[in-house]
């Protein structure tokens, strides 16, 4: 990737944007190599705090994948996108056009589109900015001996394993342990213009250095949810020792599972859905929510309106949803949810005058007027608990160890469906399709369906709803469903294909 290296003063300016105003102020100027700051910094460890920060709020600022759209907000702005090409999330109107081109399928093999550029910047910026901290720190196979710079190393591997997973989920049709050409990988802030790696090179890499950090992460307490601790980064290493797929991974995907399923509950049934009396306590707006194991608390402060996911998502926020583009649940996904199901109370439900299917009983302004939200102060999640109860069902079943998989999914749907013993028939291929779409229940909107699509190799098939395409079965291999590298990237770096 053809990326401009500043001097460590630009640098921390760059990255310590929307930090908090006490850092700011006291950011340090005289260091203005990675070798002084680095030493500053055994000394005291606060003097990285600005650059760890600084990629948690790149997560959710808008403009981070280098364009002015109103849909580049980070990391909320990709999960509708990989929402869209999985085919559960509608784009249900075409009033102001965003995303219209992920949902026609004409962005994904069309290097020039921004669609496929805003993910390939974002990830590697937040690449960049990892790789300058691991420098800082001492270079990858350094372990700092003073705590919080431990911390800080830990966490800034994890992001750096999070921004590749990503990457070899959007530009990847096959993952895992081939030898075949993926992405550029760069594993140090002053490497410039690297060839492709292999897809085991990228792999072997997150699993290291998630490895690490779970390592380096051990005793660490952080002040907030948006910071990656030790469940953060056992959770990305489920996921990305899920999409290798050995038996050796699975197994060790069922331990790291089965830890976060001990740290954390699932989410209860109260917090489920919105029943017209638990407005307090419902809806998935609350970084707060027990359940939730990563996402941020957002305030006035940070400023964000309409470019964001809940302006591009929820009725009740002054944005594109409300204003004509609603994003609605795929119908064939709707109708395979059960009757007996509370999930269903989600979404709107279908009649012979409407037909939207939103999911306003799951996301929602708390004030819940329809609109009323111009300036966003609801939660992003980017990472809760029921995604590893669902992850530790599928790794028993692709274990083939069909009754502790069924006992994995019978309890997860206790209290959501009221009669879970249809499981008790289910095994093998038909165990491990029924973990599948409990897990697209569950998980509608969060980004994470396309996740499931890709390691479980499982065709889309669009339902009666879609604008573009409806009734199509697309292949999970089928260029469609994966971008190509950027325009940008072919065209400044002469290396990419060597």
């Amino acid at each position: 990737m053809k990326l401009k290296y500043l001097s460590i003063v630009a640098l921390l300016l760059t990255t310590t944007i929307g930090c908090k105003k006490s850092f700011l102020n006291t950011e340090p100027t005289q260091f203005t190599t990675p070798e002084l700051l680095g030493a500053a910094a055994r000394q005291d460890p606060k003097l990285l705090n600005g650059s760890i920060a600084g990629l948690y709020t790149t997560m959710f600022s808008t403009g981070v994948g280098g364009t002015t759209g109103h849909d580049d907000f980070g990391q909320k702005g990709i999960d509708i996108y990989t929402d869209m090409l999985q085919s559960d999330m509608v784009l249900a109107g075409l009033n102001y056009g965003w995303y219209s081109n992920v949902a026609r399928y004409n962005a994904s093999p069309d290097f020039t589109r921004n669609e496929v550029y805003i993910p390939f910047r974002y990830y590697y910026r937040q690449i960049f900015g990892a790789n300058n901290l691991i420098d800082i720190l001492g270079g990858n196979d350094a372990v700092p001996a003073e705590a919080g710079n431990k911390y800080t190393m830990g966490q800034a591997k994890a992001m750096r394993a999070y921004s590749y997973f990503y990457l070899t989920q959007l530009y990847g049709k096959e993952y895992g342990t081939g030898n075949d050409k993926l992405i550029p990988i760069y594993t140090s802030a002053t490497q410039v213009n690297r060839p492709k790696g292999t897809t085991k090179e990228v792999f072997d890499l997150m699993v290291k250095d998630l490895t690490d950090a779970i390592s380096l992460l051990t005793g660490f307490t952080r002040s907030s949810k948006d910071q990656v601790d030790i469940n953060v980064a056992k959770g990305l290493l489920a996921y990305v020792l899920s999409a290798r797929g050995t038996t050796a991974d699975l197994n060790q995907v069922v331990t790291l599972t089965q830890d976060i399923m001990n740290a954390y509950p699932k989410t209860t049934v109260a917090q489920l859905y919105f029943d017209g009396t638990n407005a307090a306590t419902a809806g998935f707006n609350n970084v707060a929510n027990p359940s939730w194991i990563w996402g941020v608390d957002l305030t006035l402060a940070q400023g964000l309106n309409l470019i964001s996911w809940w302006g591009q998502v929820d009725q009740f926020t002054y944005s594109y949803t409300w204003a004509g583009d609603p994003k609605t649940i795929d119908r064939g996904l709707y109708d395979a949810i059960r009757a007996d199901d509370i999930r269903k109370n989600q979404f709107v439900a279908p009649t012979a005058t409407s037909r939207r299917l939103q999911p306003t009983g799951k996301f929602w302004a708390p004030a819940r007027v329809s609109g009323g939200q111009r300036f966003v102060e609801t939660d992003y999640v980017y990472m809760r608990a029921d995604e590893f109860y669902l992850l530790n069902a599928e790794a028993k079943a692709r274990l083939n160890q069909d009754a502790a998989a069924q006992t994995a999914l019978k309890s997860f749907l206790t209290g959501r469906i009221t009669d879970v013993s249809y499981v008790d028939a289910l095994s093998g291929q038909s165990l491990l399709d029924e973990i599948y779409l409990q897990t697209r229940i569950e998980l509608w909107g969060e980004g994470k369906a396309y996740l499931a699509m890709k390691r479980l190799k499982k065709p889309v098939v669009r339902g009666s709803n879609h604008l573009f395409e409806a009734g199509a079965t697309i292949q999970y291999s089928d260029p469609k469903l994966t971008f190509v590298i950027p325009q940008a990237e072919v065209l400044n770096n002469p290396n990419l294909n060597n």
